[in-house]
């Protein structure tokens, strides 16, 4: 999506990026979409960057994006659907997903319970102070959530390795330019 200034349908709640502060934007605000991607939206308001859940999307008279998963067969989790999952997931100043940032470290999956599935990810932030840490690991463990079969997700942060340009794959280094 293209910049795209739009008008508030109701109050929508955002958090300030990258202060991760809650915002209410009011009814009737110009807001301008500066990227939408894994379902959510980074908008400026008065020149200030917030982040608007995708399940606020009517406030933005837009449609919420939903994950879709080809069919399971099983009742187990597949690890390529938590993958998938994690891939939807987009930093919300840069236009690339928590996976080729590097910024999940590991998954790991027990179906040894068929009561209580879980899956466990080890992940990590840019910057140790991130404000939007406990953004971005709500949205791990909601998208992670709505995969088939999983009961519980376990999300851990941590910092040590601590992250750095290396741990990015090829292509997001590429779209952030940091690749020489």
């Amino acid at each position: 999506m293209e910049r795209q200034i739009v008008v508030t349908q109701r109050d929508c709640p955002a958090r300030l990026v990258p202060a991760g502060d809650k915002v209410t934007i009011p009814k009737n605000s110009f807001v301008t979409i500066t990227q939408s991607l894994g379902g959510n939206y980074t908008v400026v308001l008065n020149g200030n960057m917030a982040r608007v859940d995708g399940t606020d999307a009517d406030a933005l008279g837009l449609e919420s994006e939903t994950l879709v998963f080809d069919s399971v067969g099983d009742e187990e989790v597949r690890e390529d659907h938590v993958w998938y999952a994690l891939r939807s997931i987009y930093d919300p100043e840069i236009p690339v997903n928590l996976v080729d940032l590097g910024l999940i470290y590991s998954v790991e999956i027990d179906n040894s319970n068929p009561a209580q599935r879980q899956v466990n990810i080890n992940m990590t932030l840019t910057a140790p102070g991130c404000g939007m840490g406990p953004v971005l690991v709500s949205d791990v463990k909601y998208r992670v959530g709505k995969v088939p079969n999983v009961d519980v997700v376990v999300v851990e942060l941590v910092f040590d390795p601590p992250w750095s340009r290396d741990r990015m794959s090829e292509e997001a280094q590429l779209e952030t330019g940091l690749f020489f």
